[in-house]
């Protein structure tokens, strides 16, 4: 597999959508979803140019950026998966961003637990824009609330809003949902004018032009760069 092929070929595809969305080409970032992948994998990545890497495991991912510090590769890491209470102290220490911050407890925690030598966490508050029941993330019409508490804690830093919509592959129904979530971040920026409120992070691989057409900074690829997830016992 070509991974430089791979990653050249999406930021096409993201330069692509953001022409025809009439907007500029450098406003929306790739993260790579390296769960699953090996280290070799994300080494081949970086070698091509990508820096910021998405993982949904704790261990898996802590064990990846230790591995990455010692070689004296500086990458940025963010965590993109449900979080449990008792694993928060991990991504605290280990993590740049929290994408997933979806109640008061986690964020406390995450507070807390952020050493003070790190600059603060950056940190997305996901939605569960479609209302499913089997996703993580708030009711949009907490999120007000979880921001003002999060505006609270010193040692995270409030950069926006994350959303896994549910898959459908009506180009229409995409770009509703979407939309919400852009008039979500809207509301947030305005309500905190003098705050870094600049990431909405929203599009998969199989949703990404509808994403950006509506507002997406953030696109979360993974399959696309490094092929189909290994998800056997190791």
């Amino acid at each position: 597999m070509d991974i430089q092929y791979n990653l050249q070929r999406i930021q096409q595809n993201i330069h692509t959508a953001c022409e025809q969305a009439l907007r500029p080409l450098n406003e929306v970032k790739l993260l790579a979803v390296s769960k699953t992948k090996p280290v070799s994998n994300i080494l081949a990545a970086y070698q091509a140019g990508q820096i910021a890497f998405g993982e949904n495991y704790v261990q898996e991912g802590v064990e990846k950026i230790q591995y990455f510090e010692q070689q004296k590769i500086k990458l940025e890491w963010h965590f993109i998966g449900p979080l449990q209470s008792n694993k928060s102290r991990l991504v605290a220490e280990h993590f740049d961003w929290m994408q997933t911050l979806d109640r008061v407890k986690i964020a406390e925690r995450l507070n807390e637990q952020r050493p003070a030598n790190k600059a603060p966490l950056n940190v997305l508050i996901q939605i569960n824009i479609s209302d499913e029941e089997s996703k993580s993330g708030i009711q949009a019409e907490s999120m007000l609330d979880l921001a003002k508490h999060i505006e609270n804690l010193p040692h995270l830093r409030l950069r926006g809003l994350m959303a896994i919509p549910a898959p459908t592959p009506n180009v229409a129904e995409q770009e509703n949902t979407f939309k919400k979530m852009a008039e979500l971040f809207g509301q947030l920026k305005q309500t905190f004018p003098n705050r870094q409120i600049d990431t909405l992070s929203m599009g998969m691989t199989d949703d990404m032009p509808s994403a950006i057409k509506c507002g997406s900074t953030m696109v979360r690829i993974g399959t696309a760069i490094f092929g189909a997830r290994d998800y056997s016992p190791k």
